[in-house]
Parts: C-alpha cells; structure tokens; sequence
C-alpha cells in the first residue's frame, strides 16, 4: 500500500512539475519578448494562484469541469442516446489542473529570475546568425537556464507532494498521495502506520535545501585561487 501511495505522488508530481516548468518557461520568455502591460497583467493574474487556498481552488476547478461534463452529457444524451457522464471532473487531469494554478507561480518566479540573468545581448547575437525566437530559447536561453529550471522543477515537485486540501477534494476515488495517507490515517489515530508516508514527505522537503546548499557550495571561490 505505501508504495502505491508513494508511486502516485511521485508521478502526480513528477508530471506537474514538468508541465508548470514549460508552461513557466513561455510565459517568461513571452514576457520577455513582449514586454507589454497586457501581458505582464496575464503572467501575474495566472501566477496569482499560490496565493489562494488550495480548497479554494479545488472548488473553482470543480465548478467549471462540472458544468463541461454536464454539458457534454446532455448534448451527448440528446444527440446520439449515450450517457458520457464525468469526463474530466475527479479525473488526474483535474488534479494536475489544479496543481498548476496553486503552484505555477512557484516555478514562475525561479524561471524569470534565471531568464533576468541572460543579457538582451544575447538574443541580438542569436537573431543575427538567424536563429528565430524558438531557436533562441532552444539553443541559447535554456541551455543557460539549467539550474533555474531544475531549481522551479525541485520547488513545484516537493509543494506537489505535501498539497493535502486539493488532492482531497479533486482526486478520483480511490487515488491516493502520501499526504492523503497520512491524513487518514493520523485522523483514525493510527500514527506508527502514518510515520512511513509522513518520513518520506519530509525526505523528500529536503530536497530543495540540499539543492540551494550544493547551489550555495559551488559559486564559493578559494581565495587561495584568486
């Protein structure tokens, strides 16, 4: 059972992180290539999310998904005699939904801050040799944002993977995460059967910290080099 448990965090996290990293990506370097006020209003408006309780959002991404089921159902039921029922409501869709508005502006922040780092110089450089603005991202700006990139990817994956009141109201039936675990079984009172999951929650919190430090350890100069 922990394994289960531990595999379907892992992945719900894994996935999230990849997809909030991408998404991070093009919105900065959107912003970067169009600067405009409509745009910076888009990029803090879709980062506004972490701000917000995740039992609010659960219940924002239930609402509208709901509606489309509905919708798609009656027409479905109308048009052809077949019942579609929930599509996308309680579905891992769903779930990864809502952990991209709670947590997108996690990864949003590490990505801008290494993007602000890459010199305008550099993108006149690579429009000169030809290279077009995917090119330019591809070939020059993510190569240079390695670290950034991991950095949001660590972030969004650990937060993905404590997330309780979400995972709770979203999630398919029968699905659950350590934090999920833990819950229930703290809850019953079962508490030596909760130190597993909760351990490697912590474990896994860790990460970002041994991260920042090795980060930290490494642009350490000897002065005995200089």
């Amino acid at each position: 059972r922990f394994w289960e448990v531990a595999r379907n965090s892992l992945v719900l996290a894994a996935l999230t992180a990849a997809i909030g990293v991408a998404i991070a990506l093009l919105m900065a370097y959107g912003l970067r290539l169009r600067p405009s006020r409509s745009m910076l209003l888009s990029v803090r408006v879709a980062a506004s999310g972490y701000a917000v309780p995740g039992s609010v959002i659960a219940v924002g991404v239930l609402v509208p998904l709901g509606r489309f089921d509905n919708a798609i159902d009656a027409w479905m039921e109308s048009t052809f005699g077949i019942s579609t029922g929930l599509l996308l409501s309680g579905t891992i869709a769903a779930l990864i939904f809502a952990y991209l508005v709670r947590f997108l502006a996690v990864s949003l922040g590490s990505v801008e801050a290494s993007l602000g780092r890459i010199k305008p110089s550099l993108d006149d450089a690579a429009r000169s040799l030809g290279h077009n603005s995917r090119q330019t991202l591809i070939r020059v700006h993510a190569p240079l944002m390695r670290g950034g990139l991991l950095t949001a990817a660590i972030l969004v994956f650990v937060d993905v993977m404590k997330e309780l009141p979400a995972t709770l109201i979203v999630r398919p039936f029968n699905f659950d995460t350590l934090a999920v675990r833990v819950y229930q079984l703290a809850s019953d009172e079962r508490l030596a059967e909760a130190a597993a999951p909760a351990l490697a929650i912590v474990l896994v919190g860790l990460l970002p910290v041994l991260l920042l430090s090795w980060q930290l350890q490494s642009r350490d100069v000897d002065p005995a080099k200089l």
